[in-house]
């Protein structure tokens, strides 16, 4: 039965580019072959419950903008009728798009309980509706994740909150994800270290802090072993806000703790768009050294307005920039667990329910035509060939004997000394790749 939040509304189908309907795909079409894979396949599109469901239009400046019927009203309690309600509603978006999977935090989806025990218990439940829901509609859960950032205990951190009764809430919190995730058949579970991090060293152990965050994530593994879980754990790195020094900071910063603590094998991370632009980075960039390192799992998909300097959170419209993320993507050999998951919201001014229909519309067919382009430029060996023809003299046999081992530092000096090599530069060509990368999107 429909809940009417949409009105009438058919499942999106795919119309081609030449479709001026807002309510139909123009380059997302689920079926259509891309490097031997569906389309559907390699994207494995996710739909984030937070932003979509949970988030009121809220900014520093100002409050609610949205008025949603599974919103409490002023002075009402948020109820489990309420949360079954935006369950009922989301999984209506969810088959109209087609999307095949979802993200949800504990505290999107379930009021909070007066105590840990009564907000377990409602997880559960919503779980169990879910189920339901998953059953009646085919739609499947990439991730879930605990919510350690919003309520006021958690402003000093989760894990490595100076208060260890803190860090044991945490605990159980993760636990009771960790098995709601299990129980739907999740692909993953995520840890957000929304307040890992510090504001001032005035009042921080830095060394304390990082090793209750090591033992917190240590014991999340040995958890998901004990108990079975077949997902991936995976850290999504994120920069400064909310706090000022953050402990996940960006790719290389989670590596080095993973390795610190011997996790480098059990932990894969979650990036986003927005958080590697925060960090200072591109997203190509935090793609490409994740796999290079061997720890790239999922990726959540938006984009940041470069005037603000934060975390804006809007749909991806940059089919370039898409292009060059998704050539990391299929250079890494694509998704295993992971997805592609929308971490993005509506403008407080985009009021009307088709808004959030139109903007993950917008958003796929953006991620399509990037698939798209990424695939062909492989394919092509566009920018494969000019980089392998850039390193080439690394094949040469001297070469490699200077990186096996096969040389000294002082081996090397003679041979140069006595050849006379004068190393000549050679262009780096990246305007004529940059125009490459353009020819094809």
């Amino acid at each position: 039965m429909s809940t009417g939040f949409f009105g009438d509304i058919a499942k999106i189908q795919y119309e081609g580019p030449d479709s001026t309907n807002p309510l139909a795909y123009r380059f997302y079409n689920p079926d259509e072959m891309v490097a031997g894979k569906r389309m559907e396949d390699h994207l494995r599109f996710a739909i984030a419950y937070w932003h979509s469901f949970a988030w009121p239009g809220g900014d520093p400046f100002g409050g609610q903008t949205f008025d949603r019927p599974w919103f409490p009203k002023a002075g009402g309690a948020d109820t489990m009728d309420l949360a079954r309600l935006k369950a009922d509603v989301a999984f209506e978006m969810f088959s109209a798009l087609g999307t095949p999977f979802f993200c949800f935090h504990d505290a999107d989806v379930r009021p909070e309980g007066d105590t840990l025990k009564e907000s377990i218990a409602r997880l559960d439940s919503i779980g169990d509706y879910f189920a339901a829901k998953m059953e009646e509609t085919g739609i499947r859960l990439l991730w879930g994740t605990a919510n350690l950032f919003s309520h006021r205990r958690y402003m000093a951190g989760a894990a490595t909150n100076p208060d260890p009764d803190v860090f044991a809430y945490a605990a159980a919190t993760v636990k009771s994800c960790i098995d709601v995730t299990r129980r739907l058949g999740g692909a993953n579970y995520v840890l957000w270290g929304g307040r890992e991090g510090y504001e001032t060293l005035l009042n921080t152990d830095l060394k304390r802090e990082r090793a209750q965050a090591g033992r917190f994530l240590s014991m999340v593994v040995e958890y998901k072993h004990r108990i079975g879980f077949e997902g991936a754990i995976l850290i999504e790195p994120k920069p400064q806000e909310p706090t000022k020094h953050q402990y996940d900071f960006d790719v290389a910063t989670v590596y080095g703790f993973l390795k610190e603590y011997g996790l480098e094998n059990e932990v894969k991370v979650n990036i986003e768009q927005g958080h590697a632009i925060l960090a200072g980075h591109s997203f190509e960039h935090e793609l490409a050294l994740a796999a290079s390192l061997g720890i790239f799992g999922s990726i959540d998909m938006n984009r940041n307005d470069y005037q603000s300097g934060w975390d804006t959170d809007q749909f991806p419209n940059n089919v370039p920039e898409m292009a060059l993320a998704f050539y990391e993507v299929l250079r890494a050999g694509g998704f295993t667990t992971g997805g592609t998951n929308f971490d993005a919201k509506l403008r407080r001014q985009s009021l009307d329910p088709q808004d959030l229909l139109i903007a993950h519309i917008g958003g796929i067919d953006c991620c399509a035509r990037g698939l798209k382009a990424a695939a062909r430029m492989i394919e092509d060996k566009a920018l494969s060939g000019p980089l392998d023809e850039r390193y080439a003299g690394w094949n040469e046999a001297e070469a490699k004997a200077m990186l096996s081992g096969e040389r000294t530092l002082e081996q090397i000096s003679q041979r140069v000394l006595s050849s006379g090599i004068e190393p000549q530069p050679k262009s780096g060509r990246q305007e004529y790749l940059e125009n490459v990368v353009n020819r094809y999107v």
